[in-house]
């Protein structure tokens, strides 16, 4: 089997930010509006009032201070509370496909390559903008890129599953070099009406260029070890939207569950100990200890979350550079958390140090990406 080396990363990050203080004033003035609405109802006993959000159970709840969007004026007004994005053409390139392709500039730019050594495009993302045709076959026709791309979702661990699909293609042979985007505009499937998880996305998009080990020229490889995926099925994280909700009885277009939707406490008491078993399995199988990590590259979805697998698998607090945070600045960004965490946490490292690259999320779906620097 052909070695394979993740040789570039690139972050394409929205101009627009949401701070957790403009969020609060929107989302408290959208509650008063619908409280109002209803003060009969709510005075009778037959209706609950919305409770205010505030910045404190914001940042405590998750550890988020902001978020990046494609739009904030949408989400921001109160009689809205969702992003306003235009209408595109046909023959417009797609809102993914722009994201992508600033992510993958850098990318390619970082790996020494370009479109002409790209054989395939991956886009692995939590929710695509249409069903066909593939968003990645649009990137790669406006990268100019031949050879072929497609779509792939597995929630938040799209980009590590994207990395195992693209690592397994090139050691068998069917492809030299292989370039993975995960654009994720998180606001257009985010209630942002629901107190109890209006603030945890942002939007993103990330981008990797894997290669076969002996083409790389890159000045930063780390070449990727051993990969493993697991999924478990579970209702806890949903979103019931997609293309036959127009067959569903009227009345159904604005139903809560056609957004995301989640049981926060049962995701956390049950994937916390699948993703700490499955990183301690893992190493143990590739006979690393886990005083031999040099570097977490978790998936960015909650603070406690990752404290509490950290310690799990180093069996004690990890150090802030052994666990790199990015929440605070960019929410939760689904499958991108950990490529961004790993993208703007790596140079540091030296030659032969060892890391891991995981995600979890719906599914319930876990990825493992183990690597090693070696240029």
């Amino acid at each position: 089997m052909r070695p394979v080396v993740i040789s570039g990363t690139g972050v394409f990050t929205p101009q627009e930010v949401i701070t957790n203080a403009e969020l609060v004033e929107a989302f408290n003035a959208y509650a008063d509006k619908v409280n109002a609405r209803h003060a009969k109802e709510i005075e009778n006993g037959d209706r609950e009032p919305l409770a205010h959000s505030s910045e404190e159970f914001i940042f405590k709840a998750s550890g988020i201070e902001r978020r990046h969007v494609m739009d904030k004026s949408g989400v921001l007004d109160p009689d809205r509370m969702y992003p306003s994005l235009r209408q595109r053409e046909d023959d417009e390139p797609g809102i993914m496909t722009e994201m992508a392709i600033a992510a993958a500039s850098a990318a390619l730019k970082q790996a020494g390559k370009h479109a002409s050594d790209i054989d395939a495009v991956i886009c692995a993302a939590s929710n695509h903008e249409r069903a066909y045709p593939a968003i990645a076959i649009e990137i790669q026709d406006a990268l100019g890129i031949d050879g072929f791309g497609f779509d792939m979702n597995v929630a938040c661990s799209s980009a590590t599953f994207g990395l195992q699909a693209a690592a397994d293609m090139i050691r068998s042979g069917s492809s030299n070099c292989i370039l993975m985007v995960n654009p994720e505009i998180c606001s257009g499937h985010l209630e942002w009406r629901d107190r109890d998880c209006h603030f945890i996305f942002g939007d993103v998009c990330t981008a990797v260029v894997l290669e076969e080990k002996s083409q790389a020229t890159s000045d930063t490889q780390f070449e990727v070890l051993a990969t493993r995926c697991l999924t478990k099925f579970s209702n806890n994280i949903r979103n019931n939207n997609g293309f036959l909700r127009r067959s569903r009885p009227a009345g159904t277009a604005d139903r809560r569950d056609m957004q995301f939707m989640q049981n926060g406490r049962k995701v956390f008491k049950e994937v916390v100990p699948i993703v700490s078993e499955m990183i301690l399995e893992h190493l143990a199988d590739e006979d690393i200890r886990p005083d031999q990590l040099s570097r977490m590259w978790l998936h960015q979805a909650n603070k406690s979350m990752n404290d509490f697998i950290g310690r799990k698998v180093l069996g004690r607090t990890p150090e802030s550079h052994e666990q790199p945070n990015i929440l605070q600045e960019y929410a939760n960004t689904s499958s991108a958390g950990s490529i961004i965490a790993f993208a703007q946490n790596h140079a540091d490292l030296e030659r032969d140090a060892l890391g891991i690259i995981c995600s979890f999320g719906a599914g319930y779906s876990v990825g493992n990406v183990i690597v090693k620097r070696v240029a």
